[in-house]
């Protein structure tokens, strides 16, 4: 059962054109390969044409997520800052 707080956002990890595929993986909580895989064999049994539609549309109406929102703590990492010394 999905939980309440659960909400579909395009990967920024997981990112391999737009994270659509990447984001519906880390809502279903399963591998991004799989996704990807069975939105090929969809697009490709569905003419082409209709699979990329649907995807471009998902990639403009679903919201990009948070870099690091579903990384564990010890991958979370902060900006790195700039450097005081400059190249010669």
């Amino acid at each position: 059962m999905v939980a309440k707080n659960k909400r579909l956002y395009r990967s920024e990890s997981e990112k391999m054109v737009a994270g659509v595929c990447g984001g519906v993986a880390e809502y279903l909580d399963i591998d991004p390969t799989i996704v990807r895989l069975v939105w090929v064999l969809f697009t490709a049994l569905s003419g082409i044409i209709p699979g990329v539609i649907i995807y471009i549309l998902a990639a403009i109406i679903v919201p990009l997520g948070n870099k690091n929102a579903n990384a564990p703590a010890a991958e979370k990492k902060e900006p790195r800052k700039k450097s005081a010394k400059r190249p010669k």
